[in-house]
């Protein structure tokens, strides 16, 4: 099952949000009773949310070393 989680928990007072991953409290303790499509859809909107956080992690997250990796840098 494909998830954003990237170990990096806290949620964002401000917004509602992961500033690991973006999703709210409840997506994140409902994720294993999404269909596939919710999920998809979800993940969809994680970049736009993860724009709004106050904070962001401190040290490199699973998805900053994979983007780094991809780009060859």
């Amino acid at each position: 099952m494909e998830s954003p989680c990237i170990l990096v928990c806290a949620i964002d007072d401000r917004t509602g949000y992961c500033f690991g991953c973006g999703r709210t409290r409840e997506e994140i303790g409902s994720w294993t009773l999404y269909t596939d499509a919710e999920r998809h859809s979800i993940m969809q909107a994680l970049p736009t949310r993860l724009e709004t956080v106050e904070r962001k992690p401190r040290r490199e997250t699973r998805r900053a070393r994979l983007a780094r990796d991809r780009s060859g840098a």
